[in-house]
């Protein structure tokens, strides 16, 4: 059930995201969702590792919304030196 969790938070998560960092993404609005679940998961196995989270439990929404965030960053900066 944790990992159907994360996913959700991250959903949503990657929806604020988007709204957070306005502008053209290149991939659209599926792909910031799909980057917003991955930053709920990247944030709970950091936040894991460095003990702010116990062993099964799921990264807050603030945390994800942050991790989703730092991810669709990097794809901008990653998915726009592709595109010039």
């Amino acid at each position: 059930m944790g990992i159907i969790w994360t996913i959700i938070i991250g959903f949503l998560a990657g929806i604020v995201a988007k709204f957070l960092m306005p502008g053209r993404d290149p991939g659209g609005f599926i792909i910031t969702t799909l980057l917003g679940i991955i930053g709920a998961v990247v944030a709970t196995y950091l936040g894991q590792a460095v003990g702010w989270y116990r062993a099964g439990e799921g990264a807050g929404f603030i945390g994800a919304v942050v991790g989703a965030v730092i991810v669709l960053f990097v794809y901008r900066m990653v998915a726009g030196r592709r595109t010039v």
